[in-house]
């Protein structure tokens, strides 16, 4: 039986018993309600989206019948439209932007099938018109963790107050510091520091930071920026080639890991599953990859394995259970 904690799912060693598991589910009976139950070949899992507290039964033998079929993550692109022109953004140059009743019934069905979390994106999701009304929806209507990825610019007062309560987790892209980061982004890097001091009061938060030969250079100062704003992870993605972009170079890629070797600092590093070759990484569920650990939703409602691949199966006004089933059955015949 394992016990841990952490953000959104992500884990760390620790044995307890079963005495103890009865004593961490009673300390919280009011809420029992908001423990999300989920069932795989590894066991039972018990996540709570509050704390990020996850408890693994792994004593416990689950008839495949009974095996959850969502994904572990989902990620969904609200909207394909941003303000910023980041030559990197593999997101669509189009205005496609999802229907709020789609995507709350598809955020229903996950959720009752085992889902632990959902992350809106883009895009830019404080671009769509019911981002607000969508966070409230999911927390109140449903057990999933709520976080969102965002360019960081659009965080004020007034939607702080109105997400406070309603978000477990905000990402924040920040790709180097200071001058990097401007030539990059096209902001002034002063305002996004003012913008992470309103983002904590959100919600606990992390930066990501996309991997090339120029922002490897600023890694050091990046870590530094996110501690002393209060971050608690920094995820690291490796360029990937998009239009006139070139993927992340091997040399950037091995400096990349002699940093993370290197690194002492306070910050939980994490790295995109389809990077992480060669990167010392934790993954205590290795039954539950691939789609039953991660899909994604475009803004054109398309059902992929990730947001990096450029087809997949269109959801339509359909179940996104029947979406996954056909999309997992063309992924084994491509293997074949």
């Amino acid at each position: 039986m394992r016990r841990t904690r952490g953000l959104h799912g992500a884990w760390m060693n620790e044995i307890v018993s079963e005495g103890n598991l009865k004593t961490a589910l009673a300390t919280r009976p009011a809420e029992a309600g908001q423990w999300q139950q989920r069932y795989s070949a590894a066991g039972v899992q018990l996540f709570d989206r509050t704390t990020g507290l996850n408890i693994l039964l792994d004593e416990i033998t689950v008839p495949v019948l009974l095996h959850s079929r969502s994904p572990r993550q989902i990620s969904i692109a609200l909207t394909n439209r941003c303000d910023l022109t980041c030559a990197h953004c593999y997101a669509p140059k189009s205005r496609d932007e999802l229907r709020y009743d789609l995507v709350t019934r598809w955020l229903a069905e996950l959720d009752s099938h085992g889902a632990l979390g959902v992350g809106f994106g883009g895009g830019e999701p404080t671009l769509y018109p019911d981002f607000v009304k969508l966070c409230q929806y999911a927390e109140r209507e449903t057990r999933l963790s709520v976080s969102f990825t965002t360019h960081g610019h659009h965080i004020d007062g007034a939607l702080v107050e109105e997400l406070s309560g309603s978000v477990h987790f905000v990402r924040v892209s920040m790709d180097g510091v200071g001058p990097t980061y401007e030539s990059i982004r096209r902001r002034p890097f002063n305002e996004l520091l003012s913008r992470l001091k309103l983002v904590r009061s959100i919600s606990p938060f992390g930066i990501n930071t996309v991997i090339n030969e120029q922002t490897l250079q600023d890694l050091d100062e990046t870590a530094g920026v996110a501690e002393d704003a209060g971050a608690c992870e920094l995820l690291l993605l490796p360029q990937i080639p998009v239009r006139s972009v070139p993927a992340a170079t091997e040399s950037a890629i091995n400096g990349l890991r002699r940093w993370v070797e290197a690194y002492r600092g306070a910050l939980k590093l994490c790295i995109n599953e389809a990077s992480a070759s060669g990167f010392p990484t934790c993954d205590p569920l290795v039954d539950e990859r691939g789609l039953l650990a991660y899909a994604h939703i475009d803004a054109k409602g398309t059902l992929k394995s990730s947001s990096y691949e450029g087809t997949g199966v269109p959801i339509g006004d359909g179940s996104v259970l029947q979406a996954l089933d056909y999309l997992a059955q063309n992924l084994l015949e491509d293997d074949t």
